[in-house]
């Protein structure tokens, strides 16, 4: 019997191997393949790859269905990250783009997203549509169908997707206040498929992990503390990097640490956007952010007079408002942000370089930056758990969250409880928990903000001891 596919959270994700096969890849791109010729009149897909093992041969899969199909296809020749598929999908005026990634997950993980030709996430009703075209089975025969003669017919063409994602932050960024700032920056690029814009563009920058491993060293490239440890010790020992970015597989994501070593989660990185594009850029346009992300954030954007939107967990949801609305910052608390004058699309290099700009430009320390911030919406911290539970624990943990099972977290008592995606518990103005299923993987995530570190450990603590 056929592998069920569905869609999840962003794209769809499978074990290499295991279910993502060539056969399996196939039947998705078929139902690509159907729903662009049913939507556009003269479609054509613009399709890349990022460093996963044979990323290559799943992208070449997909490229051969498409020719069967009739679709013309611009290539990218090497591994590239999902914001350079999506800037050239709009560059280009395609109909859709497709990035064989499974973005921060595990290395024996790959993937399928789809970006809608105005440069971000095929929106939800529409990547429904697509599911619902998955046949059981693949009857194109692969073997027999040449790319070369395709793209001697014109039907397939090589596109540097690279060169474009870079000529256009080029044209974005004040690289050379950057450059001459005299601040030191470090990259680390967790064998990511952004591993070769900083050296092109800040030559000056220390890089780490940027050479070819797909299978990441066996770290899943998710840019979060636990996983960049190296990152971490480094700037500790070497005592002279002013500000690290770090991006994972498909460098949408992004991850941040200050001079000290200490990591900077995503709120804190939404929160200095917002302060840098409002207050000295003078840009404006609504806010729109996660479920999971920090209630401060509404506090800035009420201090700035913006209008405030949280949606649900998954960017296609933040993608889809930039797209209809003037939206100033869309992001999420797994570190994918977008911002206004770019594509509607996460971006960890976009948004690594429009911190460093803030940083050159103000001649200020990233803590000096944040104690800005911190003066319009309090100082906090905030943490992430990821609970590896039995699939029948998980699903009763949520049960008794559906219940109201829960009216304490050891001494938290719940005070009130939103549920737009998932369960937010306040216990009071300056300390929440949430609770969450992964939209893409077998965990169960837990979230707590408060005022210390420590104080968000013991919530953390006890509430796994609560509904484990």
């Amino acid at each position: 019997m056929a592998t069920k596919i569905k869609f999840g959270t962003d794209g769809w994700r499978a074990i290499i191997a295991q279910e993502f096969t060539t056969e399996n890849v196939a039947r998705v791109t078929l139902a690509t393949a159907k729903w662009v010729k049913e939507n556009f009149t003269q479609p054509s897909i613009v399709i890349g790859h990022d460093c996963r093992f044979a990323g290559k041969l799943f992208m070449e899969t997909a490229v051969k269905v498409f020719i069967h199909e009739g679709i013309a296809v611009k290539m990218a020749p090497a591994f590239v990250s999902t914001p350079m598929v999506s800037l050239g999908t709009k560059q280009t005026g395609a109909s859709l783009g497709v990035v064989l990634t499974a973005s921060h997950n595990p290395p024996e993980y790959n993937g399928f997203k789809l970006k809608a030709h105005f440069g971000g996430p095929l929106p939800p009703a529409q990547i429904q549509e697509v599911e619902d075209l998955i046949l059981d089975h693949n009857d194109i025969d692969l073997a027999n169908i040449s790319i070369e003669k395709a793209m001697e017919a014109g039907l397939v063409e090589i596109i540097d997707l690279e060169k474009r994602y870079i000529d256009h932050v080029k044209a974005n960024f004040d690289l050379d206040a950057i450059e001459k700032s005299g601040l030191r920056f470090a990259y680390d690029a967790m064998y990511g498929a952004g591993m070769n814009v900083l050296k092109q563009i800040l030559p000056n920058t220390t890089l780490l992990h940027c050479d070819y491993n797909p299978s990441f060293k066996g770290t899943a490239p998710e840019p979060i503390a636990k996983n960049l440890q190296e990152l971490e010790n480094f700037i500790k020992t070497e005592k002279n990097i002013d500000c690290a970015l770090a991006t994972d597989g498909d460098a949408d994501r992004i991850g941040l640490y200050n001079g000290k070593g200490e990591f900077i989660d995503s709120h804190h990185i939404i929160l200095l956007l917002i302060h840098y594009l409002v207050k000295y850029k003078q840009m404006s346009g609504k806010i729109v952010t996660a479920f999971s992300c920090t209630p401060r954030v509404n506090k800035m954007a009420e201090h700035y007079g913006l209008p405030f939107e949280t949606v649900k967990v998954g960017f296609k949801y933040i993608g889809n408002r930039m797209v209809e609305e003037d939206v100033l910052l869309g992001g999420e608390e797994s570190g994918g942000i977008a911002v206004k004058g770019h594509i509607p699309e996460r971006d960890g290099i976009w948004m690594g370089l429009i911190i460093w700009e803030f940083m050159a430009k103000s001649g200020k320390s990233l803590d000096d930056l944040i104690a800005e911030v911190y003066e319009i919406v309090g100082g906090f911290q905030f943490e992430r758990s990821d609970l590896h539970i039995t699939e029948d624990l998980k699903q009763s943990i949520i049960e008794a969250c559906n219940s109201n099972g829960y009216d304490a977290f050891g001494p938290y008592k719940i005070d009130r409880i939103e549920t737009i995606d998932g369960f937010k518990f306040f216990f009071d103005d300056q300390r929440w928990l949430m609770i969450r299923p992964s939209g893409t993987e077998p965990v169960l995530r837990t979230y707590a903000e408060a005022p210390t570190l420590e104080e968000v450990r013991q919530i953390l603590k006890h509430t796994e001891e609560t509904i484990c």
